[in-house]
């Protein structure tokens, strides 16, 4: 007579269970989950940890929105994309679990295209959440390095942009003399510092139109006290405390006029130049310019240096660190 299986994971408390779910975070392995049985599907959606890896970003012409603004380009650019989440492979595990629940009891519609709102709607005790988009929005050239990271209450309150013209690796053997003075000239008289306020608008644009689609998951989730939205590509980071998301709850957002993004307050920001920075790993950057921003309404805070020696791991953090050191440039720039 054959001796009966026993399941042991039947016999962890439903405390542990979601403790491993948690520790599980990833919203399509929570949909795998949720496929297993009615205990899991019943617990999975109390989990308070969750990552969302967007799959891919369609255009508004593609999805059926009718987008307004955005300008011209193509590919990925924030201007024409960002408006339609798709989450692909989520959707074969819910359709197991229709058949296995009825069509009235899966955690999401059974459609084949999700935004993260709708791929968490029936979340409710989210407290961290992570979005990470397929790329960065910001179509640059080859070679050119371009990071940032923002944080926003209900409106923009501190930003950190680090770019390139390039990142090179270092010939031990033969590096070349770099001297700052006529390097540092071409920065003005070679539209340098024209191509970095030009890097430095795209990528408030790119964080502000961030921040404008999170309008609806930040108001179906108040129990959230940490949100970030990222990218695959590691270009930009858009972060949230529990301050800023209770702020974004409670004040009114500030949408452009022009394009579906929050509006960009005043600002002051400093800009700090190198021709050229050798970076720890064998790495250094040509054209390195580090920008810190704050709305012009916000007095410097001794925390905000803090947030910029931060913004970025290594090698890049030590590149602001250099950068900081260096000759200050003070810049101004109106809302837009």
């Amino acid at each position: 007579m054959p001796i009966p299986t026993i399941d042991h994971f039947d016999g962890l408390p439903d405390s542990l269970v979601l403790l491993i779910f948690n520790k599980l975070a990833d919203i399509k392995a929570l949909g795998r989950c949720c496929a297993v049985s009615k205990r899991f599907h019943a617990l999975a959606p109390l989990v308070d940890n969750v990552v969302v890896k967007v799959d891919c970003v369609i255009s508004g012409e593609e999805s059926g929105l009718n987008v307004r603004g955005g300008g011209s380009g193509g590919g990925r650019g924030i201007f024409s994309h960002l408006f339609r989440y798709v989450v692909g492979t989520i959707v074969k595990p819910l359709q197991v679990l229709q058949q296995f629940l009825g069509p009235k009891k899966t955690i999401l519609a059974e459609v084949s295209h999700h935004s993260p709102g709708e791929v968490l709607k029936n979340f409710k005790e989210i407290q961290s959440l992570r979005i990470e988009l397929p790329g960065g929005e910001l179509g640059i050239e080859e070679g050119v390095l371009l990071k940032w990271k923002a944080e926003f209450g209900s409106t923009l309150e501190s930003c950190v942009i680090l770019g390139a013209a390039s990142l090179v690796k270092i010939d031990k053997e033969r590096k070349e003399n770099k001297p700052d003075g006529g390097a540092a000239e071409s920065f003005y008289t070679d539209g340098g510092l024209k191509l970095r306020v030009v890097w430095t608008i795209s990528s408030l644009i790119a964080a502000s139109a961030r921040h404008y689609l999170l309008q609806q998951i930040i108001s179906d989730h108040p129990t959230l006290e940490s949100l970030v939205l990222t990218d695959a590509d590691g270009q930009g980071m858009l972060c949230m405390s529990r301050e800023q998301l209770h702020e974004f709850q409670e004040k009114p957002l500030a949408a452009s006029a022009t394009s579906n993004r929050t509006q960009v307050p005043a600002l002051n920001m400093k800009l700090w130049y190198a021709p050229y920075l050798e970076l720890p790993g064998g790495t250094g950057l040509k054209g390195a310019t580090l920008v810190a921003i704050r709305p012009s309404d916000h007095p410097a805070r001794k925390e905000a240096e803090g947030f910029v020696a931060g913004a970025f791991e290594e090698p890049f953090r030590s590149a602001a660190n250099l950068l900081v050191k260096r000759r200050t440039y003070l810049l101004e720039m109106n809302s837009f």
